[in-house]
């Protein structure tokens, strides 16, 4: 990274905090008030890697650094810590996750020393995750209770918090040996839903449906399939198929029967495929 550009960004930052010639909107932030900012700026970035588009990601991975730089100056303001405490956190972090790459000073073990056996990386990672969970807990710093399935932040994506919960959970052995047994399960939740349905209860319909996405979150890991980008790419295909089909109603949306709509959705599907 230019270290000038970097700076020349904290040094803005800086400015539109100062408490006398400062934007109002940047002074009047916390940390709780940004954080959906920067939770919207990282799906930008994803969305601009999905488009291909180099000059967006360029863009959106600015807004994302952004919001780095501003929650560090908020709480440098504070006496917490600031940017070069953050670099400087997630610099010790790689090193200590890669000691099949890095010595403990950060640099390149000797060719002889570096194993080359992905499902052994992996395993130690896992191990060094849990050690530093472990460390955090004994701190008292992360989940506020620890245990086999702490960690896992609360603000993620309840798909993606749920595929992070059954992977953490089969670390332990705690799961189906195969994704044909998974399938089974989604079928068996499917069956719920369907009761519920049935029975007219509203409550346990909205349990009965939790718990049929939980198991097509554990279906989507056995399978090697993320399913948050899985449903987000589904949902973009829905868009785009739903777009060409209001395209083809002579009648418009307003003007068509659900007989109307089929057919013209029906036609859509056949030109993709």
């Amino acid at each position: 990274m230019n270290e000038a550009a970097i700076d020349r960004l904290r040094t803005l930052m800086a400015r539109l905090r100062d408490p006398d010639r400062g934007c109002a909107w940047d002074l009047a932030q916390t940390p709780e008030s940004i954080v959906p900012y920067t939770i919207e700026e990282a799906y930008e970035v994803a969305d601009a890697v999905d488009r291909k588009d180099a000059d967006d990601l360029r863009d959106e991975l600015g807004d994302l650094l952004l919001q780095v730089v501003f929650q560090s100056r908020i709480a440098q303001e504070a006496g917490a810590f600031d940017f070069d405490d953050v670099a400087e956190a997630i610099c010790a972090k790689l090193i200590r996750r890669h000691p099949h790459v890095f010595d403990a000073t950060g640099a390149f073990l000797p060719p002889g020393q570096r194993p080359d056996d992905p499902a052994a990386i992996k395993a130690a990672w896992g191990v060094i995750k849990a050690q530093e969970r472990a460390a955090k807990a004994a701190a008292g710093r992360g989940a506020p209770e620890p245990g086999p399935l702490a960690g896992v932040p609360l603000a993620l994506p309840a798909l993606a918090r749920a595929e992070a919960i059954s992977r953490r959970a089969a670390a332990t052995g705690f799961d189906w040996p195969d994704a044909g047994q998974v399938l089974g399960k989604v079928r068996e939740e499917v069956d719920e839903v369907e009761e519920s349905l049935a029975a007219g209860d509203p409550e346990a319909v909205f349990k009965e449906i939790g718990d049929l996405l939980f198991s097509v979150a554990n279906l989507a890991r056995h399978a090697g399939v993320d399913p948050e980008e899985a449903l987000r790419r589904g949902t973009l295909k829905f868009e785009r198929r739903f777009t060409a089909m209001a395209a083809r109603l002579d009648a418009g949306l307003e003007g068509s029967d659900l007989a109307a709509m089929e057919t013209a959705w029906q036609a859509v599907k056949r030109t993709e495929s």
